[in-house]
């Protein structure tokens, strides 16, 4: 039988507790699941590539999942998700907005490459709302990022706001 292989990309600046959750399912659905931490040209992000990584392999490590790993990458999604010899494509989703978003990009992929599919899951209800862009703003704000990430995450944010200055140019 053929290992199963996942993908879930995304920027995870910062990961918050809605993508762990997302992480945590994900990881139930296939043999291995490969979190791509990319980055996005139409993103200004607070933490490098590389501070994201080690964000995102130690929120990973404090889940204890021993079928998940983290890999850095720059390219598009469905000549990575091949280069892993992933099948699957793992999106997370909030709201309608992101339905709509997501749905297109599923289309656009399948046109690119057939044999990987998209699997959308829903955020628990208790975690709709986050998304790394508020966590952010309510940071930049002076604002407690406590219910949105992990403590370890929170600290990170607030150390990088602290660092640049609210409402400062990261």
């Amino acid at each position: 039988m053929n290992e199963r292989i996942g993908v879930y990309p995304g920027t995870f600046d910062p990961i918050t507790l809605g993508h762990a959750d997302i992480i945590r399912r994900g990881s139930k659905l296939v043999d291995r699941l490969i979190i791509g931490v990319t980055t996005n040209p139409s993103k200004n992000p607070m933490f490098s590539t590389e501070e994201r990584l080690a964000m995102v392999k130690r929120e990973v490590a404090n889940l204890g999942l021993d079928n998940v790993e983290i890999v850095g990458f720059n390219a598009l999604l469905m000549k990575f998700a091949k280069a892993q010899g992933a099948s699957v494509i793992v999106r997370g989703l909030r709201a309608v907005a992101d339905f709509e978003y997501e749905y297109q990009m599923a289309g656009m992929n399948q046109q690119i490459d057939a044999n990987i599919e998209t699997v959308f899951l829903m955020a628990d209800v208790s975690l709709q709302p986050i998304a790394s862009k508020l966590v952010k703003e309510i940071a930049l704000f002076g604002g407690d990022v406590t219910p949105f990430v992990s403590a370890d995450v929170r600290d990170d944010v607030v150390a990088r706001v602290e660092k640049v200055g609210r409402m400062g140019d990261y």
